[in-house]
């Protein structure tokens, strides 16, 4: 009896030993080509170009800074800009969702491609569940090529490369941008999705791009390059399976179903009037004129390689200078960390106004990142911060009457396309990631304040030199905020309570809005858990 368990205790174990050599072979990489820079066409005589020259002549050394904070209006900016673009465009995101937003922005890159204009895209691996064919044909164009950030070899399911390469996949590239013609550039906090365009069918986002032009534009082209050939990214022909042409015909059939579905008609129909290239063509768009300054993440940060002078947050402080007066944040994910909680109390003991907008617990896509920022809620508070969350509401859309948007809106339940990206993607009310310092220096880009974008994701940024838009953001913080969000509070016992306004008149909450007994022992049993690093 004994001899036969041995027996097949021996066959479990060469059979287990097997099948994870199989699977540590699967997951290779395939090992890097020899680069050549690529031959770029020549972009001076684009339309947009020759629009743009129009407007910069008058600012040297200065860029031309456009906010795109209404969602519907974000889409179709980068819509336009590709549907303009005559001779380039390089699109680099985090995530790419596959439903009507993804595919009309995926078949207008086609389109670009069948006219004869060069299109790179690259896009972080984690965030295009659902779309290995779609972009295994496109990068069978002759003028498109695809590459991934930190690829999965299995392809299915994605999720066990976590298991078998977790140093690695853990990190990600975050960046969001467009830039067209070398002439324009969209950069900011939106990936590509319904959630992230205002158009989802039970949710908004506050969020925040800027699309800009002037100098700017070149340094985007040059960061784009550099990852573009980093060590972490690799031809979609050498991971994705492959297609045949007739996938692409797939794609462009998918597109026209969704131009002709009513659930698709406000993005038709802005892309349709809103006056974008006209503007830029005949130099009319209202632009704020600024020294803007780019900071970004050495890719080497997406193989843990990077030097701690080359990451962006050192770069950004180096680039914000010291806050004197006040300082005002906007992060969907806050996790500052027991550095970044002393450092804001300490601004706030010294007399600087310090105001946090994040996401409450019910209004955040992942509980456990409330873990790593209810924590610091006493510290922070005792010493004078002014912390809001938002929470759930059926509240619409509203605006402060110069563009810039505050939404307040329903909890997301998914974007329905199997997004993988577990770590973090998926959908919150606040998205934007943006802060404004002494009513003089504005950032915006896909920074959060967490130590995922401290550590382990690549990010990138503008540092906008602006008192005008500047003043705009923290006149939202100061006004708007603590009229839509929650603003949390001590008492004099030192305990928290949750103070809004509600039909105009205030209220105070001593449970925290959206927790149950359930998410409160979830929350205190995560907060002691050494999970912080991976939030």
């Amino acid at each position: 009896m004994m001899t036969k368990r041995l027996v097949k205790w021996s066959i479990t174990l060469g059979g287990s030993a097997l099948a994870i050599a199989a699977l540590r072979r699967a997951n290779r990489l395939p090992e890097h080509a020899p680069r050549t820079p690529d031959a770029m066409p020549h972009t001076s005589d684009t339309q947009l170009a020759a629009g743009i020259r129009k407007q910069t002549r008058d600012h040297p050394d200065q860029s031309g800074v456009h906010l795109l904070s209404d969602g519907i209006d974000a889409f179709a900016a980068r819509a336009l800009l590709i549907h303009a673009a005559q001779a380039r465009l390089d699109v680099q995101y985090y995530i790419w969702h596959g439903e009507r937003t993804g595919t009309l922005l995926l078949e207008a890159l086609h389109r670009a491609a069948e006219r004869g204009v060069r299109v790179r895209l690259l896009l972080d691996d984690n965030g295009i569940s659902g779309l290995d064919q779609p972009l295994a044909a496109l990068d069978l164009h002759p003028n498109i090529e695809v590459r991934l950030f930190n690829p999965f070899p299995i392809r299915f399911p994605k999720a066990l490369g976590f298991l078998l390469d977790f140093p690695r996949l853990n990190r990600r590239m975050h960046n969001k941008s467009l830039t067209a013609d070398s002439a324009v550039t969209i950069v900011g906090g939106r990936n590509v999705g319904d959630e992230y365009f205002a158009a989802g069918d039970a949710s908004l986002f506050a969020d925040l791009d800027v699309m800009a032009v002037g100098p700017i534009v070149a340094d985007v082209e040059s960061d784009f390059e550099r990852y573009w050939n980093s060590q972490s990214v690799y031809p979609a022909s050498a991971i994705l399976p492959r297609v045949g042409a007739s996938k692409l015909r797939r794609l462009s059939g998918r597109a026209t179903i969704v131009e002709r579905d009513a659930s698709a008609r406000h993005y038709v129909r802005r892309v349709r009037d809103l006056p974008l290239v006209e503007k830029l063509a005949d130099g009319t768009l209202d632009f704020e004129w600024a020294s803007v300054r780019m900071v970004s993440d050495d890719p080497a940060k997406g193989l843990g390689k990077a030097a701690e002078q080359d990451l962006l947050l050192p770069k950004l402080e180096r680039t914000i200078g010291p806050v004197r007066r006040e300082i005002g944040l906007i992060s969907g994910y806050f996790v500052p960390g027991d550095k970044g909680a002393q450092r804001f109390a300490d601004l706030a003991r010294w007399g600087v106004a310090v105001r946090v907008l994040t996401n409450g617990y019910a209004a955040s896509d992942v509980a456990l990142v409330h873990a790593g920022y209810a924590p610091y809620r006493r510290q922070l508070l005792a010493a004078g911060v002014r912390l809001f969350e938002m929470q759930p509401t059926d509240s619409a859309h509203e605006s402060d009457g110069k563009g810039t948007h505050i939404g307040i809106a329903r909890r997301l339940q998914g974007s329905g396309t199997g997004s993988t990206a577990a770590l973090r993607s998926g959908a919150t009310t606040l998205h934007a990631k943006t802060f404004t310092i002494d009513r003089e220096r504005l950032f915006v880009g896909s920074f959060n304040l967490d130590p995922r974008s401290f550590r382990l994701n690549t990010e990138v940024g503008f540092v906008i030199e602006s008192p005008t838009l500047a003043a705009r953001i923290a006149d939202v913080m100061a006004d708007r905020v603590p009229e839509q969000a929650c603003e949390v509070m001590l008492d004099d016992d030192g305990e928290l309570f949750w103070r809004s306004r509600e039909n105009g008149s205030p209220t105070a909450r001593r449970r925290e809005p959206g927790m149950t007994l359930a998410d409160h022992l979830l929350i205190g049993v995560a907060s002691h858990l050494p999970i912080a690093p991976l939030l």
